[in-house]
């Protein structure tokens, strides 16, 4: 049985802007860092292995609230978006016809044009997942967090989510033969001094 802890990465300028960033590689703004200097691990999770998504804005969130640097993995890449990286998503749901969707209506399926599902993502995930050989810190993005979590709980991206992603907070999963299971609660970051 494996323990994993999921960290969503700090903001970036597109994140304030509500661009979709995908697989760009936004970094951190200085905001984020400030804040996320004012956190640090949990106790239980200070020594657990630290892995991140090679994107600059979750390998840096690593290292500002582990105190060390993550060992980096190509899998934990935020899903592609295809030709959607760059716009907000409030301008492509205003525009008919755009394919837009809110995320209660994907299905494992849904894919921006020229980008990735989420069932290609987990796709993805499964190996590095396969892989892990004791418990973990992941420090990664908002659409992987995504699909792990909608594996634990169950859901399909159809009707409300039965989670709700927040920044500073650790989302605790358990991977055991194969099959991961979700704790209800997330655990926050602890403030320093």
């Amino acid at each position: 049985m494996i323990r994993i802890a999921l960290l969503r990465h700090g903001h970036t300028e597109w994140n304030r802007a509500g661009r979709i960033q995908g697989s760009s590689d936004i970094p951190l703004d200085d905001d984020a860092r400030k804040e996320l200097r004012q956190f640090r691990l949990p106790a239980p999770w200070q020594h657990a292995e630290l892995w991140s998504s090679p994107l600059t804005r979750a390998a840096e969130t690593a290292r500002i609230v582990a105190g060390r640097a993550p060992r980096i993995a190509d899998a934990l890449t935020e899903m592609h978006w295809g030709d959607w990286e760059g716009l907000r998503g409030a301008d492509l749901l205003a525009q008919p016809g755009s394919g837009f969707r809110h995320i209660e209506d994907w299905g494992w399926d849904y894919r921006a044009p020229g980008g990735e599902s989420p069932a290609e993502l987990e796709d993805r995930l499964r190996p590095w997942l396969a892989g892990l050989t004791q418990d973990a810190v992941v420090v990664c993005h908002i659409g992987v967090m995504r699909v792990l979590l909608a594996r634990a709980h169950g859901w399909n991206f159809a009707g409300g989510a039965p989670f709700r992603i927040k920044r500073n907070r650790l989302f605790l999963l358990t991977f055991s033969d194969g099959i991961l299971t979700a704790d209800p609660d997330p655990v926050r970051l602890e403030r320093c001094g």
